[in-house]
């Protein structure tokens, strides 16, 4: 069975997805749409995770589980980094630390007394 081209799939770039975005973006497929996201990444990433969403997605939907409303095609909600950058500065930083005076246990070159 050939795999499906990544522009055939119900969720574009779904491979990008983060586990957590992916299991709530095929809420609405069906199985056959979570098929072929399982095949397709059977044959490309195999990763764990994502194998085992798409499978118990796949199992709720077969057992009765309904789909719910909603695009999973949509792109991605806004993933940017927030606004106003690192609170890391010199002035957070800690107090210097003085080596001990007997020497440093792990440093050969400087024995312990």
């Amino acid at each position: 069975m050939p795999d499906p081209a990544r522009t055939d799939l119900p969720i574009p770039d779904f491979d990008h997805l983060s586990v957590t975005a992916l299991g709530h973006r095929i809420r609405s497929l069906d199985v056959g749409q979570i098929d072929s996201l399982l095949e397709f990444e059977r044959a490309h990433g195999n990763r764990l995770p994502v194998v085992q969403v798409l499978q118990m997605r796949r199992r709720a939907v077969a057992e009765g589980a309904e789909t719910s409303d909603g695009d999973a095609s949509a792109p991605p909600a806004d993933t940017s980094a927030p606004a106003g950058g690192s609170k890391v500065s010199p002035d957070t930083q800690g107090p210097v630390q003085n080596p001990p005076s007997q020497g440093v246990p792990t440093n050969p070159a400087q024995p312990r007394t």
